[in-house]
């Protein structure tokens, strides 16, 4: 009788393997600082690599909501949405996300990860039969975040990827594959390079071809667009052009969890058939009430906070032309210095920490290899000193010939 090969073996052996090609990733614990301050060991760091792009997570007003909602709600929710977890927060959220994106109806996930996995698995898998001529064709960037590669490969769906923001190659796609349903997905904001899709011309052509097109607007939602209604607003697109727009409460908002947007018939085919919304216990309701307070300080902007993002944007972007640093071609708060192999990118991480910046490196499999980074990002609660003390810093990181020639 042969012996059974053994996975744990297996397991050490692929962990090895990534330690020895600078690929290990490690949880490290960074303590809230104000001002943007993380403590990471015992050193104190101003944070670059977060995604508070408006500085919102500590707000006052969202603090105060949560508390209130939490002295009355308590803290769990203790069920599922379709159990007895569904509160007046969650609907309220849930109209007034609706409302501010131009949708019929939204409907609230834990994360956006799940959000994605359960939509697309809902929307591609409901009613087809397990690998039958009839399973969905599902478009996707090359660049597009895991969660949607992953929702579409979980629902059984036929997975097309096309070259990073190529209209064209997603027309060859879906031209593939003439006979079946398609749904075409992309991010609206790349959450890696920071460019954003070419989202009037992608919806263009999923009218043409009779696709659906599904955006992931997790680092756009908040930033872009009037009253910060997202990447799709601000390129002058509704709900007709792109039927299905998902969006984090955890990056612009300050808060946590995500929810999908479209018309209702859409929206309930996901409560019916989206397995982790199903099955999944609610968010806290006290986390609704603080997330209902950063969409109306969103949407009102009364404190200049997206100007605020924007001239931090442009004043980085400027400071980095001067130095000859080689940032790619972003306008959003995501502003990638590609470096090239893992060992320079983690180099140049360590280096900048130890001049109190936190910047993460970003390596495979998150970024194709040859292109680690350091992914930096901006935010509306950095001053001019700070920026301009990191741009002092990056200045004197020994930039290896790669990154120079991107």
């Amino acid at each position: 009788m042969s012996s059974r090969p053994d996975l744990r073996g297996r397991l050490a052996a692929a962990r090895a393997q990534r330690e020895r090609e600078g690929l290990l990733r490690r949880v490290r614990t960074c303590d809230v600082l104000p001002g943007g301050r993380r403590v990471v060991g015992k050193r104190i760091l101003a944070d670059f690599c977060g995604n508070d792009y408006l500085g919102l997570a500590s707000h006052r007003e969202l603090v105060a909501a949560l508390t209130r909602s939490a002295a009355v709600e308590g803290v769990g929710t203790g069920a599922a949405h379709l159990v007895s977890g569904h509160r007046g927060e969650h609907a309220a959220l849930e109209e007034e996300l609706a409302d501010w994106t131009g949708r019929e109806r939204a409907v609230l996930f834990s994360t956006g990860v799940m959000a994605n996995l359960g939509a697309l698995q809902a929307l591609l898998n409901a009613g087809a039969m397990p690998g039958g001529r009839d399973m969905p064709l599902c478009v996707q960037d090359k660049l597009n975040h895991a969660s949607l590669i992953d929702g579409a490969q979980l629902a059984g769906a036929s997975l097309r990827r096309y070259p990073h923001a190529d209209v064209e190659g997603a027309a060859r796609q879906l031209d593939a594959q003439p006979d079946v349903p398609a749904l075409l997905a992309t991010d609206g904001v790349f959450s890696m390079d920071g460019d954003i899709a070419p989202l009037a011309a992608l919806a263009q052509l999923c009218r043409e071809r009779h696709a659906l097109l599904y955006v992931d607007d997790a680092h756009g939602l908040g930033v872009l667009g009037r009253h910060g209604a997202g990447s799709l607003a601000a390129a002058g697109l509704g709900s007709a052009d792109a039927p299905v727009l998902m969006g984090t409460l955890g990056k612009a908002l300050g808060c946590a969890g995500a929810f999908v947007a479209g018309d209702a018939d859409l929206m309930d085919a996901i409560v019916q058939f989206a397995r982790p919304y199903i099955y999944t216990t609610a968010m806290p309701a006290a986390l609704a009430a603080a997330t209902r307070a950063a969409v109306r300080l969103v949407r009102e902007d009364s404190e200049g906070r997206r100007e605020r993002l924007a001239a931090n944007i442009a004043r980085f972007r400027a400071g980095a032309a001067q130095l000859g640093l080689p940032l790619m071609p972003s306008q959003t708060a995501i502003q990638p210095l590609v470096l090239g192999d893992a060992g320079s990118t983690l180099a140049a991480a360590r280096m900048l920490e130890r001049e109190g910046f936190l910047v993460v490196a970003i390596r495979p499999p998150t970024v194709p290899q040859g292109a680690g980074r350091l992914r930096i990002t901006l935010s509306a609660a950095h001053n001019e000193a700070r920026i301009d003390a990191l741009l002092d810093a990056l200045a004197r990181l020994p930039l290896p010939t790669q990154a120079l020639a991107v």
